[in-house]
């Protein structure tokens, strides 16, 4: 029963956060949604904070094992540009980065909350990079552009893009970002090219 009212509170805690944002996110609120005494969020979680955490961390879990899979095959710049787009989209639509974006912006008026945030945010960091690294490491475009500055990158676009959809509602601009970048991807492409080890040694050299 423990366990089940956890799971319960941990779901309602993820949906009331996602439809009604951090301000009205109150344990009494929390709690009806998962049809339990509010009392109970303290006594499992020690507060409301600690559980809207918690429901972060299932859905950055669950988001990593589909995207893991995701990008598995993902070896060109073209292939990580559709990747990009279709998890965007997929994100959008289940709300997985309102989650993150509703911290996020809580924060800058409870810095108490900032650490816990900057922690959940370096495993994705980590994992965009280990992407890119697959993608361009090793070539022209990932010398000029390293991976861990694009990760960083990343991850600033899509907390902005996931406030600026409040403003583009029909989604035109934020998709036009993503068109630019299908129609960017193939120009590039000489960049992605990795030099023989011989003839790159050679010319670092110089």
């Amino acid at each position: 029963m423990t366990v089940d009212t956890k799971e319960r509170l941990i779901g309602a805690a993820g949906t009331v956060l996602r439809t009604q944002g951090y301000a009205k996110s109150s344990a009494r609120t929390i709690a009806k949604e998962a049809g339990v005494n509010s009392a109970l969020v303290f006594y499992h979680f020690g507060g409301v904070d600690q559980l809207l955490f918690a429901a972060l961390d299932r859905s950055s879990a669950e988001r990593m094992e589909v995207l893991a899979d995701a990008v598995a095959d993902v070896r060109t710049l073209e292939e990580l540009v559709a990747a990009g787009t279709t998890i965007y989209r997929h994100d959008l639509e289940a709300g997985h980065l309102t989650l993150f974006s509703e911290l996020v912006a809580a924060a800058v008026a409870k810095p108490e909350l900032r650490e816990e945030i900057r922690v959940r945010a370096e495993p994705w960091i980590d994992f965009i990079e280990q992407i890119l690294e697959r993608v361009i490491g090793g070539t022209p475009l990932g010398r000029l552009t390293p991976p861990r500055d694009l990760a960083n990158a990343a991850i600033t676009f899509y907390l902005g893009v996931n406030l600026f959809a409040v403003l583009d509602a029909d989604r035109s601009r934020t998709e036009s970002v993503f068109a630019m970048a299908r129609r960017v991807a193939p120009r590039v492409r000489f960049l992605t090219r990795r030099l023989p080890a011989r003839l790159g040694r050679r010319r670092g050299a110089r």
